[in-house]
């Protein structure tokens, strides 16, 4: 079992900046890769970044160059530095743990969300 707790969210002005933090505990050893997701107001939950091995990181074409995901591994913590932000950033941004389970099979876990607003 992992635990993923989020903060950092906030309202901000466009053109602003958050940090979004997230921190795993539990067996965060068999963590495998971690990501931010985010919901707007009737959309569907959509891929934001994700790190895996390595560090590698992924970003949608929407935050690329603006959003830079980094993890503390010492910390057990993720963060999403957001810069420039508009106002269509504005939504719930979720944490997700993509963790082996002993079932031999992946399980993703979430955290409870943090909500971030853009204002123009």
């Amino acid at each position: 079992q992992v635990q993923l707790v989020e903060s950092g969210g906030g309202l901000v002005q466009a053109d602003g900046s958050l940090r979004l933090s997230c921190a795993a505990s539990g067996s965060t050893f068999k963590i495998v890769a971690m990501a931010w997701y985010r919901q707007a107001p009737g959309k569907q939950r959509e891929l934001v970044a994700h790190i895996g091995a390595g560090d590698s990181t992924k970003y949608s074409d929407s935050v690329k160059g603006r959003f830079t995901i980094s993890r503390d591994n010492a910390k057990n913590t993720v963060y999403l530095q957001m810069n420039s932000l508009k106002p269509e950033d504005t939504a719930v941004y979720y944490c997700n743990a993509v963790v082996n389970g002993d079932d031999l099979y992946l399980h993703n876990y979430w955290g409870q969300g943090t909500q971030v607003a853009v204002s123009s």
